[in-house]
């Protein structure tokens, strides 16, 4: 369903995309200031990890079955609730409360984040005009970057001038702004009926639903390999790279992903379909890690690698509405893409340092290499599922 009729409404689009940097940012603001986050919490010892991977909890147990419970709650509904709900948690959290509270917000918060990325990118897709959308989730699909810039730009600043907690304040502050316009601005918006509400028995009958579908799997199976690369990269990287070019290039790596997404993304998606560009994509950054094995701290083979990044975030989401028509089908893919992400999230800085552990940095970058070549298989044999059930 597409409720649009007079075009895509490009600042209501934009207003949603917002919320997505506010959920990336739950993430975010604890990211970006980890290495002063034990000064506050000098108790909690080896567990301060915990501050970060909590979040993900919920996202790796609930993730690809949220969408039904948005779309049987309602996507305007939920986005602002899981606006509030955020707000709640982090205006809690600039009360310095003790570690163990604090974590139990971390754990609400990443029920905030799954409400905020699976009705984010359906609500963007009901208000682009078909021809759009694939626009329109390419912008989408620069949150967690943006937000990871903008702390780092202005986060940092505003803890070293007030203080980490009034990083959190200004979080608190930004979330429940965003809850009180998107209240308003999506009043008017006309959305799909809503879904019965699903028993909590038949849950794990609902996650074997969405991911023996080989429409509503596809986006999801190619993101684990995108989110278990990503992230960990951007961790392990860094020593293996001029000192006096790491800084430049870890902080341009984001920007050159979101600027690749933007444009390049943006200008092929209007001639490739969303899997196939996402296929280029991996191969891109297979590529370009192998330029990497070969050339370790390459800052070029880095900057080529971020670009390719940015094409497979394009393809990834834009494949969303393009392989599942319904908003209903649309919510529960961006479900299984969230899960497949915290999933991602998890499981590659580990997978990556023990590969740096047993076999060095060539071997490392190997596995790096076969995960992309695996992206590109998975999107293969699920075509070719798609294509025996047409």
């Amino acid at each position: 369903m597409n409720s649009q009729t007079s075009g895509s409404r490009w600042l209501l689009i934009l207003a949603v995309w917002a919320a997505g940097l506010g959920a990336a940012a739950q993430y975010g603001k604890v990211s970006v200031v980890f290495d002063q986050l034990g000064a506050l919490y000098p108790e909690a010892g080896a567990a301060l990890s915990l501050s970060v991977s909590m979040t993900g909890v919920l996202g790796i147990l609930l993730g690809a079955v949220t969408g039904l419970f948005v779309s049987s709650f309602g996507y305007r509904r939920a986005l602002v609730w899981a606006l509030w709900t955020g707000a709640a948690m982090s205006a809690l959290q600039a009360l310095h409360l003790p570690y163990g509270l604090f974590l139990a917000t971390r754990v609400a918060e990443g029920l905030s984040h799954l409400g905020i990325v699976v009705a984010g990118p359906t609500l963007m897709a009901l208000l682009a005009d078909e021809r759009q959308q694939g626009t329109a989730l390419t912008v989408w699909s620069t949150f967690f970057g943006v937000a990871f810039a903008l702390l780092n730009w202005l986060g940092l600043p505003l803890v070293a001038s007030h203080g980490l907690l009034a990083l959190f304040a200004a979080h608190a502050v930004l979330m429940a702004a965003l809850a009180v316009l998107l209240h308003w601005a999506l009043r008017d918006l006309p959305v799909p009926p809503r879904q019965p509400v699903p028993q909590l028995a038949m849950l794990p009958a609902l996650h074997l639903r969405i991911y023996r579908s080989a429409f509503k799997l596809a986006p999801a199976a190619g993101w684990l390999f995108y989110t278990s690369c990503f992230v960990a990269l951007l961790t392990v990287l860094p020593p293996h790279l001029p000192a006096g070019q790491r800084a430049f290039v870890m902080g341009a790596f984001p920007l050159i992903s979101i600027t690749s997404s933007m444009t390049a993304g943006v200008a092929l998606l209007r001639v490739l379909p969303a899997v196939n560009l996402t296929q280029a994509g991996f191969a891109f950054c297979a590529a370009a890690g192998l330029w990497l094995w070969a050339v370790p701290g390459d800052w070029l083979a880095c900057f080529a690698l971020a670009a390719a990044f940015g094409l497979v975030q394009s393809g990834s989401f834009a494949a969303v509405p393009q392989l599942n028509s319904s908003a209903a089908g649309q919510a529960e893919a961006n479900g299984a893409m969230s899960q497949a992400g915290n999933a991602g999230n998890v499981i590659g800085t580990p997978l990556l340092l023990a590969a740096l552990g047993l076999a060095g940095y060539g071997g490392m970058m190997l596995v790096v290499c076969g995960l992309f070549l695996a992206g590109i298989a998975v999107h293969q044999l699920l075509a070719l599922r798609r294509r025996a059930w047409a």
